[in-house]
Parts: C-alpha cells; structure tokens; sequence
C-alpha cells in the first residue's frame, strides 16, 4: 500500500505541473465542463423537455455521440492484438497509448448515457440485491455489463504496467497477458452488444439488419484508429516520446482495409433497401434524398459520404498513406465522416417515419450540444491526465528513486515523503518539469 500511494501521490505531482501550453489546454478542458455541467443542471432542473427529443424520436444527439464512441473505444484492439498477439515491437511501444484512449472514450460513453436519462440518480436500480439489472434478460444490461467490464480490464491493465514501470520492474505477464488476451473479445463485444439494441428492435426496419453488427465493427476500426494517429502524431511532436513511422503505417493500412468493408456493407444495405424499394425504404430516402419535403440530414450525411470515400483512396494509396499531411488530413476526414453516419445518420433515421407514419425532423438544442461538449471536454481532459502521467514514465524519465523515497524527472528529484529525517534528501536546484 505504500507503495501504491507513492505512485498515486508522485503521479497528483506530475500532472500539476507543466508548461503554459499545458495550463492553457486544461484551462480550456475546464471551462468547456464548466459550462457543460450548467447546462446539464438546466436539463435537470427542466426536464427533458429541453432537448429536442419526443415520443417521436426518443434517442437523439447523446445516444449518437454514445454509439460512436463505443467504436472509438472498441478500435485499442487494433493495437492489443498486433502488440500482445504477435509481439510487434513498434506497436508494442504504444499500446498503451491506445488502451488509455478506451478508457477515456469508455468514460464519455458512461456520461453520454447518463445525460440521456431523465432520472439519472435511480441508477441503483441497476445494482443486483438492491434494484435488478435484469440480467441476462435484458439487452441494456448486456451493454452495462460489457462497458463495465471493458472499462475496468483497460484501466487496470494501463495502470499496471504504468505502475511496473515506474518502479523499473517488468510488467508480470502471468498478470498482464490474461487480462489482455480477454480485452479482445471485449472490445468485440461492446460494439456488437451495442449493435444488438438497434438490430434486435423489429419495428425499426432501417436498424432491423443482421449485417449492422459488422458494420459496427467496421466503422469502429476506421474512427478510433484514425483518431489514435492523430494522437501519435501530437504526441510526437509536443513531447519526447518516440513513436516509430512503421507503427502508425501499420495502423493506416488496418484503416484502409477497415473502410473498404465498412463502404461495401453500406453499399450492401443501400442496394437491398433500393432494389426492393419496399415500405422499410422510407427511413433510407429521408436519410438521403429526403421525404415528403423532409431533408434536414440530407446534406450531413452527403458530407459523411464525400469524406469517407476521399479519406478511403487517401489510406488505400500508398503515396497518400505515407504522407504525414495527406495521411492527418485522412484522419480528420473519416474521424467526421463516420462521427456523422455512425451518429445523426444511424439514430434519427430509425425513428423517421414513425410507428403511425408522422415524420418529426429532430435537431439537437443548444443544452444538448453544450452537454455534449462538457462531456467531449470531460473525456479529452481524462485523456490528457493520462497521458501527462503515461509519457513520462513509458519514456523512463519518470521513476522511482533508487532509495524510494522521491520521485525522478529525467535527473531531478521533485517528490518526496514528508517525513523530517527525508526532507534533507530533497533537491530544488534547477527548473521544474515543464514538457
């Protein structure tokens, strides 16, 4: 335990300093929450009524940016596997990189739910012998289970051998290589359970669809690795750690692969629901062309699909791919284009027409967007807070002291027990650690 404390104190350490950048950015993270969690208290002290959402459309803008995420925090297998399966050193280096993202996005997803709920504090209904979860009846409780589960096996994992390192010992793998060879399926299972609350709904035809789940799993391996690169590429460029050129081709070359499936499942869909041009088409030609003079996603989704299909020919050429620039821009395109599809564009539609053929054009309010980017905010300052602790230690800059009793940046001494006989030991030459 005292060791644990050590670590934990060392890390509280490390992360209230930094350079004016850094202060700046959380400054911006906090006041982005700050407002997010005003808004959130309207929303609580109102009512849903503040939200666009109705018995026409119930799920809305939070339950978008929910489903999105869970691929964002399904998308660390890609490197798990690479890394742990096979050994492959220069993903290796950075898989925890990825594992902390899952935690972050893990986290935003929980709070995303969590907004979309009237009565968030009857969440103890949920938990077994006080309320009943409903378990293994119940879809949604699959889904809680599958978020807990995930959440917990990747903080664990990337506290571990955090905590390994920081001692300079090496991580056990008799400890690690279980928990990781069952976060696999895990991630499998998040996307897919999640999937299975929108397919198993009968009355919606536009999600009745048994290839939703790859889909899922498609679009997950191209948002969450394309926002992993351009993580790397900030990494590498604002602190000291390495992050070899073959990882983050390795990783671009998983995304091409992953949007090829991901366009020729969508095209699938559309061809099946066009050729038989069925009633079940009406969702689809309000998503795309519009319906009865509807067409407020029309646009959105168009945008999704030119920004896929530029970013999939960016990935699949190799001069594209290997380019820094046109390999971020990329990023960037398929990061919006599926954010939009996998969003606005699977949600809303499932629920235009509804069950008596009225159609309500949802659109998020202001509360909804300034929640959402509270919780945006929340989840990148988690990330930020894990990173500032992670970097330094995976570049061996932040360890333990030989004689355990302070804590090392690089060659300064900065953290020590507080007992009197140890204040000697402490060094305050030289500047803090601003990196």
């Amino acid at each position: 335990m005292k060791n644990i404390w050590h670590f934990f104190t060392g890390t509280l350490m490390l992360v209230s300093k930094g350079s004016k950048a850094y202060y700046g950015w959380v400054l911006v993270l906090l006041t982005l929450m700050a407002i997010g969690a005003a808004a959130y208290f309207q929303q609580m002290n109102e009512g849903l009524i503040v939200t666009n959402m109705r018995d026409q459309v119930s799920w809305g803008f939070y339950i978008s940016n929910f489903t999105f995420l869970v691929g964002v925090a399904a998308a660390a297998v890609l490197l798990v596997i690479p890394a742990y399966v096979y050994h492959w050193k220069p993903i290796k280096e950075i898989a925890v990189l990825g594992e902390l993202l899952a935690v972050s996005a893990i986290v935003m997803c929980l709070l995303f739910v969590t907004a979309d709920l009237g009565h968030p504090e009857r969440f103890w209904h949920l938990i077994p012998k006080i309320g009943r979860l409903n378990f293994p009846q119940s879809l949604l409780a699959w889904d809680v289970v599958v978020l807990n589960t995930y959440l917990i096996l990747n903080l664990t994992i990337a506290v571990y051998i955090l905590y390994s390192l920081y001692y300079k010992r090496t991580p056990n793998k008799s400890f690690t290589t279980p928990l990781l060879l069952l976060s696999i399926p895990s991630a499998i299972s998040i996307h897919t359970v999640t999937a299975f609350l929108y397919n198993g709904l009968g009355a919606r035809p536009f999600w009745n669809s048994s290839i939703l789940v790859p889909r899922f799993l498609a679009s997950a391996f191209c948002s969450g690795p394309a926002f992993m690169i351009i993580i790397f590429f900030l990494v590498r460029k604002y602190t000291k750690f390495r992050i070899d050129d073959k990882a983050i081709q390795k990783v671009a070359e998983l995304i091409a692969y992953a949007m090829f499936v991901n366009l020729l499942l969508l095209g699938a869909e559309l061809f099946k629901e066009y050729y038989t041009a069925s009633a079940h088409l009406a969702p689809v030609q309000y998503l795309f062309q519009g319906l009865h003079g509807h067409s407020a996603l029309v646009p959105w989704i168009w945008t999704a699909m030119v920004f896929n299909i530029t970013a999939f020919f960016l990935f699949l050429v190799p001069d594209t791919r290997r380019n820094n620039v046109t390999l971020m821009i990329a990023c960037i395109l398929v990061f919006v284009g599926v954010y939009i599809e996998k969003g606005m564009g699977l949600v809303i539609p499932g629920f235009i027409p509804d069950v008596l053929h009225e159609i309500y054009e949802y659109s998020p309010t202001g509360v909804e967007l300034l929640v959402s980017v509270g919780i945006w905010a929340t989840g990148l300052f988690v990330f930020t807070m894990l990173l500032r602790v992670a970097i330094p230690i995976l570049n061996g800059d932040f360890h333990v002291a030989d004689d355990g009793v302070g804590s090392y940046i690089g060659d300064q001494l900065f953290l020590v027990q507080q007992e009197p006989e140890d204040m000697a030991k402490r060094d305050d030459s030289g500047d803090e650690y601003a990196d």
